[in-house]
């Protein structure tokens, strides 16, 4: 059934609802309500003061419109029931006037205030209310579609049955004994009671885990399937290049590093996720895989999410490589038309060995000579799609994951079930972790003197903008930067970094940072992942209440890079619980677990960008049990019939995301 079958949908409407990736019936039927509200009418005998009621009565006499201030206006009339007459306000419902009439039956619903017999209504309904208590799902919306648009067309497609795609397996339905996918459908939007409501769910998110962690297994299990020729290079030769670096290598990274050679020398294609904390020693573990990937002939492409990072990668790979014949090129939004033309060319010719750069990497118009590497830093920031565009322009290339947000073994087992993890958690030698201050707004005083303390000590700071929405970094920042300059402007030069800078700008004030010639760099996040400044001892972060634990940690690890004593200063108004974990803590996987519980899944890992396999209601953390539960089905599964004709239909859908993959 297409949307245009619907009653009351039309191409205008289509449009809207493609907006809320809603493209065909069947999108509107796993559209889930967002909340249900209980219709009950509401006994006024027991309700206090401020309550939310819901009543239903015959409307006495005729609205009346009241003109207030700022052009609102408020409608009263009154309603009566074998309860009594109430008062009903209605501000700027103005369409009631015109149809409501003298003993016409309604429902209102809105807050009562006691003392006045009046009832403030938030909505007016035509009708009566029904004897038994009902279950009004409630969805959610944006503007050019109403919520009673969304509500109806879900009813006209539940009203007419047809066959929707059942992704489990027949005998795990018999097995727990679920109701039928349209059963589920019918439940979920229009429970009948609490049972029928839990049985509706448990199958839906049985489905949704069912989906996901299949799409993970079938994709390992099709990557075994598919013999590679293992790349040959010269291990002496990697092994000079790492006795050749200005610091010794931790056990955990030369572990890591043995590890992907061993990948990378097989007849499998590598996929391997590295975890490492902030400063741990992720970057060079993949400059040695991206130096060995080059010894055996083949191009190697690093995305990261932003410029200025990719922009330091660059200037670290140039410093690293200087005269062992590495070509690369830097490929980001910044780089001019001219000169990003000439480096696709270049790129598309294989006169580039190593390949740096965002998102750009994966646009249209840009193809490899011979990708045989791909690394993604923080790849929980690059949707599932994202990643595929860049695995797509290789022939089987290996891939090497990074990310400084660290989950729990069980859990990455489960989410990157189709990647091997490392993990580093063995800190470079001297480098010392970072103390963590917190400081009230009102103590301000304190903190610059701590900022004032470091500057004399010759060292750089960084100072975080209180932002998390662009739309109002650029205020923010500079307020900030006029309190800076107020208390250091005669002794430390200040610059700025934000998200609307010219590209070229933003290089040039981190490059001036990096150099030493800017004391204070005031900041948004944009420096929250992997820049590198060793001398900048100090970062303080503006009403750091806002952010998520895992972003503050990542803006941490902006300084202790060096040997030097680092701090990071944590302002704002007041303290809540979960900031004093950062103070107590250094350790990623203890603030990423605390964050994992606090807000779930969804950020940290990507998912919510997995295209269909999209998790609408179930939650990895809260639905663990049944996710190991799922998983252990799913391995049955694959185990008794991978390549079987019987589940022909749902091996063709998993084929989809092999091609994507």
């Amino acid at each position: 059934m297409e949307l245009v079958d619907v009653v009351g949908i039309g191409p205008k409407t289509v449009l809207e609802l493609s907006k809320l990736d809603i493209n065909n019936s069947i999108d509107l039927l796993y559209y889930y309500p967002k909340r249900y509200n209980i219709i009950k009418r509401s006994n006024m005998d027991m309700v206090n003061n401020g309550d939310k009621v819901i009543i239903d009565g015959i409307v006495e006499g005729q609205p009346t419109m009241i003109h207030l201030s700022n052009n609102r206006k408020n409608i009263i009339f009154r309603i009566s029931n074998n309860r009594g007459i109430y008062n009903i306000s209605a501000f700027n419902q103005v369409y009631l006037c015109k149809e409501l009439r003298y003993g016409m039956k309604v429902i209102v619903f809105g807050k009562y205030d006691k003392y006045r017999n009046t009832i403030v209504v938030s909505e007016v309904r035509f009708g009566e209310l029904p004897k038994e208590v009902s279950i009004e799902p409630v969805y959610y919306t944006r503007e050019g579609v109403s919520k009673k648009l969304i509500a109806r067309s879900i009813d006209f497609v539940l009203a007419n049955e047809f066959e929707v795609p059942d992704y489990v397996p027949d005998y795990l339905s018999i097995k727990y004994n679920f109701l039928s996918k349209w059963e589920a459908f019918c439940n979920i939007h229009h429970p009948k009671g609490g049972l029928e409501y839990k049985r509706a769910l448990q199958r839906l998110k049985y489905e949704e885990l069912f989906l996901y962690l299949l799409r993970i297994n079938y994709m390992r299990l099709c990557s075994d399937s598919d013999s590679v020729v293992g790349k040959k290079f010269d291990v002496r030769k990697v092994k000079k290049f790492i006795d050749g670096l200005p610091y010794s290598l931790t056990s955990d990274q030369d572990k890591v590093i043995e590890d992907i050679l061993d990948d990378m020398k097989s007849n499998k294609h590598m996929n391997r996720l590295i975890q490492g904390d902030v400063g741990s020693g992720k970057t060079i573990v993949a400059m040695v895989s991206a130096y060995a990937n080059f010894l055996a002939g083949y191009q190697t492409a690093l995305m990261v999410p932003t410029g200025i990072l990719a922009n330091q990668h660059y200037q670290d790979a140039i410093r690293l490589f200087d005269g062992m014949g590495v070509r690369i090129g830097l490929l980001t939004s910044g780089v001019k038309n001219k000169e990003k033309k000439e480096l696709i060319k270049k790129i598309s010719n294989g006169e580039i060995d190593f390949i740096i750069g965002t998102q750009s990497l994966i646009q249209e118009g840009v193809s490899y000579y011979n990708l045989g590497l791909i690394i993604t830093d923080e790849q929980h920031r690059f949707g599932v799609n994202q990643r595929s565009n860049l695995k797509n322009k290789g022939v089987v290339p290996d891939v090497l994951s990074m990310s400084a947000t660290p989950i729990p073994r069980t859990y990455a087992l489960t989410i990157y079930g189709d990647m091997d993890v490392s993990n580093i958690k063995t800190k470079p030698a001297l480098r010392k972790d970072v103390i963590t201050i917190l400081k009230k707004e009102k103590d301000i005083t304190s903190v610059l003197e701590l900022m004032r303390k470091e500057i004399d000590n010759g060292h750089q700071i960084y100072v975080i903008a209180p932002s998390i929405e662009e739309s109002d970094s650029l205020d923010n920042v500079n307020r900030l930067k006029e309190k800076m300059e107020l208390a250091f402007g005669k002794i430390a030069k200040i610059g700025v970094v934000h998200g609307k800078l010219d590209s070229d700008v933003k290089n040039k004030e981190m490059s001036d940072f990096d150099l030493g010639k800017i004391d204070i760099l005031i900041s948004t996040t944009v420096i929250e992942v992997g820049v590198n400044v060793p001398n900048a001892s100090m970062i303080v972060i503006f009403n750091a209440n806002l952010f998520g634990l895992s972003t503050l940690h990542q803006l941490r690890g902006r300084v202790g890079r060096g040997s030097i004593q680092s701090y990071c200063v944590l302002v704002a108004k007041d303290f809540s619980e979960r900031l004093k974990v950062l103070e107590e803590t250094n350790d990623g996987f203890v603030v990423s677990e605390y964050d994992f519980k606090m807000r779930g899944e969804g950020d940290l890992f990507g998912i919510r960008q997995s295209g269909d396999v999209l998790l609408k209601l179930a939650n990895v953390r809260r639905d663990y049990d049944l996710l190991l539960r799922v998983r252990e089905d799913v391995l049955e599964f694959l185990d008794s019939y991978y390549g079987s004709d019987k589940y022909r239909d749902l091996f063709l859908y998993l084929d989809k995301f092999r091609n994507l993959d």
